[in-house]
């Protein structure tokens, strides 16, 4: 009896130290959009967004090797309609390049034309958590709803690996980093209400 609660006692522990293992690695591989937000600039709308997220092992091998690894930040604005299908009024999307240079021994970071080196992994990384003033809407573009949702998601593009990992992709957790879709409700700013012209007075009239 006393070697069954043993064997009870020793297995409930394994489970749970299994349990935590699993938590922390499913956490490790995880992107979390802590905060979103738009704001309305003389350009038009901008997103900023801060990103929680590491790199596990593989990843880290895998930039420390030459290996470009590709983050895409996804951006959905919709406005809802109830009698019909909710119209997609923006999907702008915006990409980081992050590779390292074994020559000069940095990492670079690259989005469009611009192009940014770090001395380590976690530097760019920082950079890659704060996302800024992106212009997700042109001013010409009219909302005409009270109302807007946003969804907003990082996630690593694994379809540029290179051929052989994407491959891997398929089955190994490893190789996938990604976020849910952040969702919030975005009140466009109301234009002002045209000011008022005092009509004049007509000549002779008494005062």
């Amino acid at each position: 009896m006393r070697r069954a609660m043993t064997i009870s006692a020793t297995l409930s522990r394994f489970v749970v130290a299994l349990a935590c293992a699993a938590s922390v690695y499913a956490k490790a591989d995880e992107i979390e959009v802590v905060d979103a937000r738009l704001a309305a600039s003389e350009e038009g709308l901008l997103l900023s967004a801060d990103f929680s997220f590491e790199f596990n092992e593989r990843l880290q091998e895998a930039v420390a090797n030459g290996i470009a690894l590709y983050f895409v930040v996804d951006f959905e604005l919709t406005r809802p309609r109830w009698w019909w299908f909710d119209e997609d009024t923006a999907n702008r999307h915006t990409q980081w390049r992050l590779s390292y240079h074994a020559l000069t021994r940095q990492y670079r970071l690259s989005t469009g034309a611009l192009h940014q080196n770090f001395a380590s992994l976690d530097q760019a990384l920082d950079v890659m958590r704060r996302l800024r003033s992106w212009q997700v809407l042109e001013r010409s573009v009219r909302l005409r709803g009270s109302s807007y949702e946003v969804a907003v998601r990082m996630r690593l593009d694994t379809t540029q690996l290179p051929r052989p990992l994407q491959v891997s992709a398929l089955t190994n957790r490893e190789l996938h980093l990604e976020s849910a879709w952040k969702r919030f409700i975005f009140l466009p700013p109301q234009p002002p209400a045209p000011a008022q012209v005092p009509s004049a007075r007509p000549e002779g009239a008494e005062r």
